[in-house]
């Protein structure tokens, strides 16, 4: 039994704090959690946490946003009533799989990136000017001016016409002399434009759509200048933004982060983050433990061919997951990588491109790409063992069962962390050439395993319960989240 010891539960998932409080033989924490009638949540805490080690377990699953309200007032409750220290236990850690670009509901970007522009506003390239006219001792022109107004009125290209010119007129030319067409041996004179210096204009003026005037040819000419021309602070009013703007949409995960942290959380547990970076947005310490140990004895006790079975990841995000298990258990390991393929157009033979267009993505990205899964590695009369952190969708998982069906696998197992599995999950597993769908019971499984004879529920409050005793005790808990 350990003591001095407070574990609250949210409305979550009543049975896992349960098991929780059982391995640790300690009482759950009397609470009363409901909502008013106006759909404010009421927390009151009946039991006192003055000076004790609260953790409070609440996952973020079912209804996200009312859970997480919960677990705030929670933990602000818990702060209110002097606990020692808060920790909140969240097994599947909420808006943590947020896309980083806005998408539609297909899943296609909402617009397609044009690479003609960059998306930060800056002024175009500014254009040759001449420096600051430099003087000798003696307060005379040094002649640097001249020669840097020169340099700087001729453009790379005039430089190669002047040279290409010079080298036809060498073989045109009259008795061996250089000249223009060959006439009279004479070269022609190369008229230099005439371009505003930093200084001021020369022969002409700015004009107010931000044109340079010549003087002399009548002509109109784009005006090019820098933000930090200090001298002519009247030209900047002629700036134009590039063109283009960048989508933004809401880091959701941050906001999480900074709520728990404002809310009074002294230390967050959490396991298999779909982003691992997500730790980092919180100022107080986090522990990212792993559901590996708990999919590794559930090879080994309940795979017969687990020794000659292949460990294949969906995607290639999770190879590094997949690989940890297949390093441990001395297997072989497989990728499926999702890669972009074009329509047929006459360059590929049809039989290849008919086997791309049979596994293409139910979302497109436009209208002559897709997206189509390939498998790296041999797994034809073998068991394959999918490992992955969460099933939503089932999308991902049920594709790459499809195709290790079609590439000759004997029988096939998903092993995953999280098994949300909202929409048409449920009725995409059953009809998929999944064996066998084992998930944990990060959360609510019963409604899950009801309609879904395929899965198999394993329970992670063995795992939990063991990282609140170390934490409480101050022992080290890396051996719970080593990989």
């Amino acid at each position: 039994m350990v003591r001095n010891i407070v574990v609250l539960g949210g409305n979550s998932h009543p049975q896992l704090v349960e098991n929780i409080c059982n391995i640790l033989g300690v009482p759950h924490c009397n609470r009363i959690l409901t909502k008013f009638s106006g759909g404010e949540t009421r927390c009151e805490i009946q039991d006192s946490v003055r000076g004790k080690d609260v953790y409070i377990v609440q996952t973020g699953s079912g209804h996200v946003n009312d859970h997480l309200i919960e677990l705030c007032i929670m933990i602000s409750a818990c702060k209110i009533g002097s606990a020692k220290r808060i920790t909140a236990v969240i097994p599947l850690f909420p808006y943590s799989r947020q896309p980083d670009v806005p998408y539609k509901k297909a899943g296609a970007p909402l617009s397609k990136l044009n690479r003609s522009y960059t998306f930060d506003s800056v002024p175009p390239t500014p254009g040759p000017a001449a420096s600051h006219t430099p003087l000798n001792l003696n307060n005379k022109v040094t002649g640097i001016e001249t020669l840097s107004e020169r340099l700087s009125s001729t453009t790379i290209a005039e430089i190669s016409n002047v040279e290409e010119t010079e080298a036809a007129n060498s073989v045109n030319g009259v008795n061996g002399t250089k000249g223009v067409n060959g006439v009279n041996g004479t070269v022609a004179k190369v008229e230099r434009p005439t371009t505003p210096t930093r200084n001021g204009l020369t022969n002409g003026h700015v004009n107010g759509n931000g044109h340079f005037a010549n003087h002399n040819t009548g002509t109109s000419t784009p005006f090019r200048y820098t933000t930090h021309d200090y001298e002519n602070q009247n030209n900047i009013s002629g700036f134009q933004a590039r063109p283009g703007y960048k989508q933004w949409i809401a880091q959701a995960g941050t906001l999480v982060a900074d709520l728990l942290t404002c809310s009074g959380a002294d230390h967050v547990i959490s396991m298999e983050l779909h982003d691992p970076q997500y730790q980092g947005f919180l100022d107080c310490p986090f522990d990212n433990l792993y559901g590996k140990p708990t999919l590794q004895r559930y090879i080994k006790e309940s795979i017969p061919e687990w020794k000659e079975a292949v460990i294949v990841s969906p995607d290639a995000g999770g190879a590094k997951r997949a690989t940890a298990i297949a390093d441990s258990l001395c297997l072989d390991f497989s990728l499926i990588h999702k890669v972009i393929a074009s329509r047929h157009n006459g360059t590929t033979s049809p039989k290849l491109t008919n086997y791309f267009l049979q596994e293409r993505r139910p979302t497109k990205f436009t209208e002559q790409r897709s997206a189509t899964m390939m498998l790296v590695g041999d797994v034809r009369n073998r068991v394959c063992i999918l490992v992955d952190d969460i099933v939503d969708t089932a999308n991902t998982i049920t594709r790459a069962a499809k195709l290790l069906k079609r590439e000759g696998a004997v029988k096939i197992y998903a092993l995953l962390t999280h098994g949300v599995m909202s929409g048409d999950a449920i009725h995409r597993i059953n009809h998929s050439p999944i064996d066998k769908m084992v998930v944990t019971n990060s959360v609510p499984q019963d409604e899950h395993r009801r309609l879904c004879p395929k899965l198999e529920v394993l329970d992670i409050s063995p795992i939990l319960a063991e990282a609140i005793r170390r934490s409480h005790h101050g022992e080290s808990i890396s051996v719970l989240f080593q990989y």
